[in-house]
C-alpha cells in the first residue's frame, strides 16, 4: 500500500518541480519590501495623528504600535508614542520612548523639547535644561525650547543664562510677548526692577489685554516701594472679570499694609457685594471698622458673623474689643467671658477681662482671674507676664517679682521672662541685679533691642561706661531704627558724652516719631539748655510739664531758665 502511494505521489512531485523551473514566482526584493513598510507606516502614522486630533488615544496607540512593528528604528514614531503617553499621563513610558527616539537619531529635535518639558514638570530642572539646551542647539530658529529653557534656568537661579536665552528669543522673534514677559519676570527676580518694568511695558505695548503682565508690573512697583503706583496699577485691572478676585485681594492687602483704611474698606465692600472672599472678606471689613474707630459698624459685622458661627472665638474676641473700645465694658467683658478656655484666643480674652476689672477698680478680681487662668494653663508665658504687669501697675512690684521667681524653672530659656524680672528689679531699686538679668536676656537673644536699650540707657543715666552704653544703643538702633525711645536713649547718651549736636539730632528725630512723651521732651530741653538755646529749652520743658504736671523738677528747670532770662 505504501509503495502504491509513493508511485502516485512521485509524478506530482516531478510535476511540481517542473512547474517551478518553467514559470518562476515573482521575486520581492528587500528594497521594495522596505519601501512598502515605510509607506504603510506613513499611512498608519497619519491615521494615528487624526485619532489624536479626535481625542481617540487608544486607537492612536494601536496604529502607532503597528507602524513601529513595520519601522522599529523610526525615531519619529518613538517620539510620537512619547507624546501620546504624556497626553494620557503615562510619564515613565513616555520617557522610555523619548530616550529611545534620541538613541535612534540624536539629531531629531522634538524628543529633546518634550523631555525638557517633562523633566521641568517633575521638578528636575537640571535635567530639563540639558534636554532643552540640545534642542536649541539642534535648531536655533525654533522658539519653543527657549521659553522652557529660560524658566528652568530661572528656577535654578542661573539668571544670566536665562536672560541671554530670552534675549536670543526676542531677537529671533521681536513680537514674542512671552519672551518679553519672562524677561520682566526674570529681571524682577534679580531685583533689577527698572529693567523688569521696561519689559512688562513692552509686553503691554504688544498685547494690552495681557493682565498678568499688569499684575506683575504692580508687584514690581511694590517691591520698589512705590506703593502709590502699585495701587494705581492694580486699580487699572478692576474692570477685568477674569482677574478681579486676585486683584481685589492684592489691592486691599496693599491698602491695609499702607494703613489706607478708608480705601481698603471701599474695595472690601465691593468684594463682599460681588460674593468674593466669603467670611474672610467680611472679617477684614470688621477689623477695618475697628481701625477706623467705627465701633458700631464693627459690632454689627462681628455680631452678624457670630450669629452664623457662635463657636468662632476669634470673632468673639474682636466683638469684645469693639465693645471695650466703645467704652461698653460690661458688654465687652461678657463677650470675652464666652471665649472657650481651650481656644487660641483665651489668653488674650483673659488679659482683656483683667484689664477691664482693673479699670473698674476691681484689682483683686483682676488678679484672681489671671491666677485662675494660670492654674488652667501653667506653662503659658503671657499669663505670667500679664499678672506681673498688673501687680506693677498697682504699685506691688514685689508681688509681681515673686510670682515670676516662683515659676522661673518653667521659663529659663525665655528672654521676655527674664526681661520682665529685670524691669521689676529695677522698679525695686535693685539696678545691679536688674542689669545682670538684662545681660542674661542678651545671652539668650543677642538681638533683643529692649535689653540692649535698657543696658545702654542705664549706663548713660549713671554716667558710667558711656562708650559701652553707646555701643549697646547703636546695636538696638540697628535692629529697630524707628523706635523713638531707643533714639531718646541715643540722644541722652550723646548728651552725657557732650556730643551735643548729635544729641539734638537724635532727640529731634525721636520727637518726630513720638511727640507726647514727657521724658523725651525733657531730654531735648536739657540739651538745648546746655547749649544756651533758652527759648527752645523752655518750649520743650513746658510741653513736658503739660504732659506730666506732677513733676516738680520740670517746674524748677523752667523757673531757673526764666530767671536766667530776666537777669539778661
Amino acid at each position: 500500500m505504501r509503495m502504491w502511494l509513493i508511485i502516485l505521489l512521485f509524478p506530482l512531485s516531478l510535476s511540481a518541480c517542473a512547474g517551478i523551473s518553467q514559470t518562476p514566482a515573482p521575486f520581492e526584493s528587500v528594497t521594495s519590501r522596505t519601501n512598502n513598510n515605510h509607506f504603510r507606516s506613513l499611512y498608519l502614522f497619519s491615521r494615528a495623528r487624526i485619532a489624536v486630533y479626535e481625542g481617540d488615544y487608544p486607537a492612536a496607540l494601536t496604529l502607532l504600535r503597528e507602524a513601529l512593528s513595520l519601522e522599529p528604528d523610526s525615531a519619529r514614531l518613538h517620539g510620537e508614542m512619547a507624546d501620546i503617553k504624556v497626553k494620557i499621563g503615562q510619564i515613565p513610558e513616555a520617557l522610555e520612548f523619548i530616550n529611545k527616539a534620541i538613541a535612534l537619531d540624536p539629531s531629531y529635535r522634538p524628543p529633546y523639547v518634550l523631555g525638557g518639558i517633562l523633566m521641568a514638570s517633575a521638578g528636575k530642572d537640571p535635567e530639563a535644561a540639558d534636554f532643552l539646551r540640545k534642542a536649541v542647539k539642534l535648531d536655533p530658529s525654533k522658539e519653543d525650547a527657549y521659553l522652557h529653557l529660560a524658566l528652568s534656568l530661572t528656577r535654578l537661579f542661573e539668571y544670566e543664562e536665562a536672560v541671554t536665552t530670552l534675549k536670543t528669543l526676542v531677537k529671533l522673534n521681536p513680537d514674542s510677548v512671552l519672551g518679553y514677559y519672562y524677561l520682566g519676570r526674570t529681571y524682577s527676580q534679580m531685583k533689577l526692577y527698572r529693567d523688569a518694568l521696561g519689559y512688562f511695558a513692552k509686553v503691554l505695548e504688544l498685547r494690552p489685554e495681557f493682565s498678568q503682565a499688569t499684575i506683575d508690573m504692580a508687584a514690581t512697583y511694590e517691591a520698589m516701594g512705590n506703593y502709590p503706583q502699585a495701587i494705581d496699577t492694580y486699580r487699572s485691572l478692576l474692570d477685568q472679570d477674569e482677574q478681579r478676585v486676585a486683584v481685589l485681594q492684592r489691592l486691599t492687602q496693599l491698602l491695609l499694609q499702607q494703613r489706607r483704611f478708608p480705601e481698603a474698606l471701599e474695595y472690601l465692600k465691593q468684594a463682599a457685594q460681588s460674593g468674593l472672599g466669603g467670611q474672610e472678606t467680611t472679617r477684614k471689613i470688621g477689623l477695618v471698622h475697628l481701625e477706623l474707630e467705627q465701633y458700631d459698624d464693627a459690632i454689627a459685622v462681628f455680631g452678624s458673623m457670630l450669629e452664623k458661627d457662635p463657636s468662632a472665638d476669634n470673632l468673639r474676641l474682636y466683638l469684645g474689643i469693639a465693645y471695650e473700645e466703645k467704652g461698653e465694658l460690661d458688654s465687652a467683658y461678657a463677650e470675652f467671658d464666652k471665649v472657650s478656655n481651650d481656644s487660641a484666643q483665651y489668653f488674650e480674652a483673659v488679659s482683656h477681662m483683667a484689664l477691664i476689672l482693673k479699670e473698674q477698680g476691681k484689682t483683686e478680681a483682676a488678679i484672681s482671674i489671671l491666677k485662675k487662668a494660670i492654674d488652667l494653663h501653667r506653662e503659658n508665658l503671657e499669663l505670667y507676664l500679664n499678672l506681673s504687669s498688673l501687680y506693677e501697675s498697682v504699685d506691688r512690684p514685689q508681688a509681681g517679682l515673686e510670682i515670676l521667681l516662683e515659676n522661673e524653672q518653667l521659663f529659663q530659656k525665655e528672654p521676655r521672662f527674664h526681661f520682665r524680672i529685670g524691669v521689676l528689679l529695677d522698679k525695686l531699686g535693685k539696678r545691679t541685679e536688674s542689669m545682670n538679668r538684662m545681660k542674661l536676656v542678651l545671652q539668650l537673644d543677642p538681638k533683643d533691642a529692649q535689653a540692649l536699650n535698657y543696658l545702654g540707657y542705664s549706663y548713660a543715666e549713671m554716667g558710667v561706661h558711656l562708650e559701652e552704653a553707646l555701643k549697646y544703643i547703636k546695636q538696638a538702633i540697628a535692629i529697630r531704627p524707628h523706635d523713638a525711645f531707643i533714639l531718646d536713649s541715643l540722644g541722652w547718651t550723646y548728651f552725657k558724652l557732650k556730643r551735643y549736636d548729635e544729641a539734638i539730632k537724635a532727640l529731634e528725630e525721636a520727637i518726630e516719631l513720638v511727640d507726647d512723651d514727657s521724658t523725651i521732651l525733657e531730654h531735648l530741653g536739657d540739651v538745648y539748655a546746655s547749649r544756651r538755646f533758652t527759648k527752645k529749652a523752655l518750649i520743650q520743658y513746658q510741653k513736658s510739664l503739660k504732659l506730666a504736671p506732677e513733676r516738680k523738677e520740670l517746674v524748677e528747670k523752667i523757673q531757673k531758665l526764666k530767671g536766667e532770662q530776666s537777669e539778661k
